[in-house]
């Protein structure tokens, strides 16, 4: 769900780390940097330039790194020194007098230019801006009909707080880009979420930017305020449980180095960039193998394409809160600035994240994502042995990380998003829910009055917390020591045992297939044990095994709408919970260009029509971890963070233990003389 107070961020032209930002590429570290303020700037002023008298007119909806082709990227890096780097280019997305533009500018040149221009005539709109949000949730202040509503349910105007809904589709032939904005109280609590008004709907046309329906169809109590604060100064004791602070103490500096966008750590090296529809964008991650003496190629670029949400109110007032999280609302703009030492440890350091805001000016969000070292406490190997007469052997590394962490709050509910990489070569993805709850306001104070599904549970007196989803789709662009990869499932089959004597009736084996097309590769996982993995078909270990990388999921949870639904119909890429594409520079949102209202005529499942090859091919996985959440009294009046996660983790890609040979970090020995 939107934020409705997102506050604006300044508009600074400040460099991350000590990179110096400059609009010519030759000057770019990387190919693959965000863009910076002053090519922010500069895009601006191309656009607007443009677009002659009407530019001021025009509103900046996406502007995001047209990101080389993959070809030239690595050209460049294998030759960094004497090869030019490519073509510098932003990808734009703005609106004009009720239209949808997309333009491609030129960052190459001195004078920035625009190499395409055309309008969009497809269905969907681009996604929301704070700033036509923010203007949306003003006006029901002044329009009769809303104040009326207020004044009879006796109300406050100045504690009514209101946020904005997009609308979904639900076969609709024509749509007007327009949004729901409903109405909250936050009399005694700033937790306005479980105090919702309900039957109150204003309609706003975004592109007229004013209320074109208003409905009033029924009231119900307002839920109290009482118990719903969730800040520490409004909490009364006894507190607890008590909890005993630790200190992360590095002597001789951090592990890690940043250069520019380039993290280097351990023996990964990776680059980390920002965008704001998806958030953060790991790329290029290698790992150093000791024994070949070489950096080899793991992850190409990796990132979260979408996020959906369904809730399963069906009724008038709720079921079109179907949410596209990054598609609607922006993963990267939704993404909050991390407070040290809650949010991140004493040694994290601290990266800001750009976007543009609707006038095409540099939006600064301070430390949207931290880096650190965790040590959790954690053994990466041991072995106790016991068996050789007279030796007694404790063999035992302990287990550092790498984790780079950022959160998005989308409205209620915030997400911890946290890639951790491993001295073994496993790379953990985390996803953490916490926040507040969706809850609508009934007339009913104990669950024993309920006679009839009220689609959810019952947390506090008047308040239902209504079922929902969260699916987590995942682009995966492995390049496991380099591309091309195949995508082979390797089921785990039972057999009878046929030899005579043995009092075992029977054992489980291996049975691999090797997926040719897209087909072939979509999975729907459930009780049916596997391994998923990419391998590399032209390496091959000492022994003659494919190198490979395999995927081990996380919670498995799919949708359980009918195909048929309109929600399912756009989220129609949440159907398998993996699928494999070949690389495509353009197929990078799973849920397709235009979210707002889209049809499910150009998703990850549309695509995938085509049936493409994908053996021996530059490869793409597209994983869904999924949620679903049937809310509990724990969860309110905020929620206590739910985990899940998945894994990538090495699968004969090394010859042998790639951390035989680590040593556990040194202790630490603090001094506390007077």
């Amino acid at each position: 769900m939107a934020s409705p107070h997102k506050v604006l961020l300044s508009l600074l032209s400040i460099t991350l780390f000590s990179f110096s930002v400059s609009p010519v590429s030759s000057q770019h570290e990387h190919p693959l940097d965000p863009l910076s303020p002053v090519e922010f700037s500069l895009i601006r002023d191309a656009v607007k330039r443009s677009y002659g008298a009407s530019g001021e007119n025009v509103t900046f909806q996406y502007v995001g790194l047209d990101e080389p082709d993959k070809s030239l990227v690595h050209s460049w890096m294998s030759s960094q020194a004497s090869k030019k780097p490519p073509p510098r280019r932003a990808s734009v997305v703005v609106r004009l007098h009720g239209q949808t533009h997309e333009l491609v500018v030129d960052l190459s040149s001195h004078q920035p230019s625009i190499v395409s221009k055309e309008v969009y005539h497809g269905h969907g709109f681009p996604m929301l801006t704070i700033e036509e949000q923010t203007d949306a949730i003003e006006l029901p202040r002044t329009h009769d009909e809303f104040i009326q509503s207020i004044k009879n349910r006796g109300l406050d105007m100045s504690s009514v707080v209101c946020s904005t809904f997009a609308v979904g589709w639900y076969g609709e032939l024509r749509s007007r880009r327009v949004v729901k904005v409903l109405a909250f109280y936050t009399n005694g609590t700033v937790n306005f979420y479980m105090r919702p008004i309900e039957g109150i709907v204003v309609v706003v046309d975004l592109d007229l930017m004013k209320i074109v329906k208003y409905h009033d169809r029924f009231a119900t109590t307002v839920p109290t305020a009482e118990d719903t604060e969730y800040r520490l100064e409004k909490q009364n004791p006894p507190f607890g449980p008590h909890l005993r602070g630790a200190a992360i103490v590095q002597p001789h500096g951090l592990g890690f180095d940043i250069k520019g966008h380039t993290i280097s750590w351990a023996n990964w090296k990776l680059h980390l960039g920002f965008d704001v529809r998806v958030g953060p964008i790991i790329s290029l991650a290698s790992i150093y193998d000791l024994e070949k003496d070489k950096y080899r190629q793991v992850l190409y670029r990796a990132y979260v394409s979408e996020v959906f949400v369904p809730y399963m109110d069906p009724t008038e007032e709720w079921y079109y809160k179907i949410y596209f999280d990054s598609g609607e609302y922006g993963f990267g703009l939704s993404a909050v600035s991390l407070q040290p030492r809650v949010d991140c440890p004493d040694n994290a350091v601290f990266v800001d994240g750009f976007f543009a805001g609707q006038n095409g000016s540099a939006v600064q969000i301070p430390n949207v994502t931290c880096v650190f070292e965790k040590y959790a406490g954690n053994i990466m190997w041991r072995h106790t042995e016991v068996g050789i007469p007279d030796v007694k052997i404790n063999e035992v590394r302990s287990d550092v990380s790498l984790v780079v962490r950022s959160v998005s709050t989308v409205g209620n509910y915030d997400y911890i998003l946290d890639w951790e990489f491993k001295p073994s070569g496993a790379i953990k993805f985390e996803v953490g829910l916490t926040g507040v709850l969706e809850v609508k306001a009934v007339n009913y104070t104990h669950a024993s009055q309920i006679k009839e599904d009220e689609y959810g549970t019952m947390v506090g007196a008047n308040t239902i917390a209504t079922h929902h989803d969260h699916f987590f789709t995942y682009h995966l662009d492995l390049d496991v020591d380099g591309a091309p990869n195949s995508f082979v499932k390797t089921n785990l089959i039972t057999k009878p045992v046929a030899e005579e004597g043995v009092p075992r009736k029977s054992y489980w084996t291996v049975s691999s297939k090797t997926a040719r097309t897209e087909s072939e590769a979509q999975l729907h996982l459930g009780l049916e044990p596997c391994d998923l993995i990419v391998v590399n078909p032209n390496k091959q270990t000492k022994v003659g095994n494919n190198v490979g990388y395999r995927l081990i999921p996380g919670p498995i949870a799919s949708p359980i709408l009918f195909r048929d639904d309109y929600p399912q119909i756009r989220s129609a890429f949440t159907n398998n919970n993996l699928w494999v594409t070949p690389y495509n520079k353009s197929e990078k949102w799973a849920s397709g260009r235009y979210v707002d209202q889209s049809r499910g005529d150009d998703t990850l499942a549309v695509w995938t029509k085509r049936n493409r090859k994908i053996e021996n091919e530059d490869i793409v996985l597209w994983y869904t971890l999924g949620f679903h959440h049937v809310p509990y009294q724990e969860d309110f009046p905020i929620m206590p963070t739910l985990s899940g996660g998945f894994e990538l983790r090495p699968t004969n890609f090394f010859d042998r233990n790639p951390v035989l040979k680590t040593k556990s970090p040194e202790p630490v020995i603090l001094s506390c003389k007077p």
